[in-house]
């Protein structure tokens, strides 16, 4: 025992120091002066700090952050600092080492990157406010270093390459919390690779076996993929080397995650997703160059393929706010089948790959004196976090719903380039413009066409903003802004307006309480949000200083006897037990499903939102008014909830199940005939004796489509019925829709 203990231990120090090598391999290309020394101190100091510690997996867990460096190095291309950040970013966390120790030993930049991560990891996450926080602390980073940011990308990219070592409800809170906030973060920066490994990662988890039937079906493909990629590019390659052009020509699978939101987006199956991959062309040219080389590649392909006009993507031009260049295209083979071809330069590649970081490493070769698109980007990020008081969950969810978004590319009169997020306003334009233009703005001209505030922009607009000195922010204006920085500005102005006429109104309360020899105390301003029906004091005060309340009317108080609240109070009480019993009746009670760590059976109601049935992969979630409710792991509200409020999400399993009938939708599609009707239903009502709810068939040119919503008792029976109705003839296609989008 001790020999296999012993040898274990060996085994373990040569691999680390097999890790740490490949480390000092990779970066040495970049290594300067001192360099390479630093990094080994930072690896003892690591490699001693943690010696005691390990994974959940059980390894040593100084895997981890050598782990973490390699992706700094390898796949964002992150210098020595990130390293050194890298290899030391959870010692002050998960050791003695102090700040202080780090900023003596490898000075002020480290020691910086090391408290931004570490107060990023500090935050407990019991509550969805301090979650909010923690990834609210996360975007402060971009303020001190953006490469606080890139590391805890790796950090996390490296968690979920290892998460199987984890407990299953520990699996997909981390999963939720990724593709909620990391994965779309990534995208923002630029790290196309990453991002894409993290929804394909979280995909993994949140739908295990849709994952590993994508995966499958992508690689039983694999040879026939392959031959016809060589077929496709064999003209190409000729014609781009008659023409002397260096090129590199790559062809790549679509990611799984890409695969099943089209799968699902367009509801059809695997087989059916005409563009599985795509052709990626890449140029080796000068800086000054490459535009002119791209469209040339672009001559050349639709020599040979016929390309699609609508699909024609021009981010060379324009390149997106994150920092992203390329010419996109999709192209027509002689077989039929649509192709996504990838046109850029080696440079523009880079930064594809490795995003910021490639970005600010050729930002000093540029020879465009205009910031760049990201470095605007993280600015206006940087301003927005600077000024903005709203709470730290409705920041993140404001500031998430950006990070994916498409963007809108408009002008001012003078010929200035105006990026904005899709779907925003001229209201959005004239507030990216200058605050101050924002709230006087009375409208606008776009296009030379005088237009109303709420008008959503296209691209090439030309939009010159209208402003007044009377005018001041509204609270409808919130309703059709969509930048966080208009949402913050038209807030805080609200805000201070709110204060101020509150404050007016609580003189002139004061004033008429006095003359009823009343005093505001807590007693009396319940009396007056009850009579008034306002919320709050500060409601109240508000209504009163803008006319809302007429003054006059205080004295009514009087008039609310402390009886009145008694009975009010009795009446609800009365009511929420009615509620609580209602809920706990016995045909309401279900035992098929066991809940919690200790897996008690405890009371529970379905979803709406997602309409779960045994069998399915499912989660519980503790509500605030209703109990546990319990929700598909695919629910389109599953990340949020997961990653908001992973304290309240509860372990669910089913176990042995009654006959309990639940509602479930089918879509059927195939070729309309006679009896197709009467041969669905027989199999449904006759065979298997299942009760329908409802049978909607729509035909069009021989072509039926059907809606079917039927009881069935779990997934098992529901897959079994599937079964039965693909073999009817003329039936194509069956799929299970969620009933809440019908």
């Amino acid at each position: 025992m001790q020999e296999t203990l012993i040898i274990e231990e060996e085994q373990e120090r040569k691999e680390i120091l097999n890790r740490y090598r490949r480390l000092l391999r990779h970066s040495k290309p970049f290594l300067k002066d001192n360099d390479a020394k630093l990094i080994k101190k930072a690896f003892n100091i690591s490699n001693d700090a943690h010696k005691n510690m390990r994974r959940k997996s059980g390894e040593p867990y100084i895997y981890h952050p050598l782990d973490v460096a390699q992706i700094c190095v390898s796949e964002i291309g992150l210098g020595t600092t990130s390293i050194i950040s890298a290899l030391l970013h959870d010692v002050v966390e998960d050791t003695d080492w102090e700040i202080y120790d780090i900023r003596r030993e490898f000075g002020d930049k480290v020691a910086v990157i090391i408290d931004g991560l570490t107060k990023i990891s500090s935050m407990p996450g019991e509550s969805a406010s301090e979650q909010a926080e923690n990834f609210r602390k996360l975007l402060l980073t971009l303020a001190q270093d953006t490469r606080v940011i890139l590391i805890k990308l790796a950090d996390r990219l490296h968690n979920m390459r290892t998460l199987e070592s984890m407990p299953e409800h520990k699996q997909l809170k981390i999963a939720s919390e990724t593709a909620y906030i990391y994965a779309p973060l990534a995208h923002r920066l630029g790290l196309y690779a990453i991002k894409t490994e993290l929804e394909d990662l979280a995909l993994k988890y949140h739908e295990p076996q849709t994952y590993e039937e994508i995966t499958s079906k992508i690689a039983s493909t694999k040879d026939a993929r392959n031959r016809f990629i060589r077929n496709f590019i064999k003209p190409i390659e000729d014609g781009l080397k008659s023409q002397g052009l260096d090129v590199e020509i790559k062809g790549r699978p679509k990611s799984v995650y890409s695969i099943w939101n089209k799968m699902k987006k367009q509801g059809i199956p695997f087989e059916e997703i005409y563009d599985l991959f795509a052709i990626r062309i890449i140029i080796d040219t000068d800086l000054e160059h490459e535009k002119a080389a791209c469209w040339q590649v672009y001559s050349i392909v639709t020599d040979f393929y016929q390309p699609n006009p609508d699909r024609l993507r021009d981010w060379i031009s324009i390149p997106k706010s994150n920092g992203y260049e390329s010419l996109h295209t999709t192209v027509l083979t002689d077989k039929g089948k649509w192709v996504e071809v990838q046109i850029r330069a080696k440079r523009m590649d880079d930064i594809a790959e490795k995003g910021y970081a490639a970005h600010w490493k050729y930002k000093d070769n540029s020879p465009k004196e205009n910031e760049s698109t990201l470095d605007t980007w993280i600015n206006k990020v940087r301003e927005t976090l600077e000024q903005n008081d709203m709470s730290a969950i409705e920041f993140v969810d404001d500031f998430r719903s950006n990070l994916f978004n498409d963007e809108v590319y408009s002008f001012t009169p003078k010929g200035k380039l105006i990026t904005l997020p899709n779907g925003s306003t001229a209201l959005d334009f004239a507030f990216d413009i200058h605050s101050e233009v924002g709230a006087r703005c009375i409208g606008a001209k776009i296009n030379k066409k005088l237009v109303p505030l709420n008008t959503k922009l296209s691209n090439g607009d030309q939009v010159e903003i209208l402003t007044s000195n009377k005018q001041t922010p509204k609270e409808d204006w919130l309703k059709f802004v969509s930048t966080s920085k208009a949402k913050s500005k038209i807030k805080d102005f609200l805000k201070e307006d709110k204060k101020k006429a509150a404050s007016e109104g609580k003189e002139i309360v004061i004033r008429k309480l006095r003359h009823m020899k009343l005093e505001l105390n807590n007693q009396t301003i319940s009396k007056l949000n009850a009579y008034f029906g306002t919320k709050t004091p500060l409601d109240f005060f508000y209504a009163v200083g803008k006319g809302k309340i007429d003054p006059k009317e205080i004295k009514k108080i009087n008039e609310v006897k402390t009886e009145t609240f008694k009975r009010l109070k009795n009446f609800i009480g009365s009511k929420i037990k009615d509620r609580k019993a209602k809920e706990t009746t016995p045909e309401e009670k279900h035992d098929v499903l066991l809940l919690g760590d200790d897996m008690d059976k405890l009371d529970y109601k379905f979803a709406n939102c997602c309409k779960p049935i045994p069998g399915d992969d499912v989660f519980g979630f503790v509500t605030i008014n209703d109990g546990i409710k319990i929700h598909r792991n695919s629910c389109p509200n599953a990340n949020e909830l997961m990653s908001n409020y992973g304290y309240r999400v509860v372990k669910a399993k089913w176990t042995s199940q009654q006959e309990i009938a639940f509602l479930a939708g089918l879509k059927v599609i195939g070729t309309d005939r006679l009896g197709m009707i009467s041969d669905i239903t027989k199999v449904i009502s006759g065979e298997l004796k299942v009760n329908m709810r409802s049978l909607t068939i729509e035909t069009d040119n021989g072509i039926f489509d059907g809606n079917i919503q039927l009881f069935v008792n779990d997934t098992v029976h529901l897959n079994t019925l599937i079964k039965k109705l693909k073999k009817i003839s003329g039936v194509e296609r069956i799929t299970r829709y969620d009933l809440f989008e019908k």
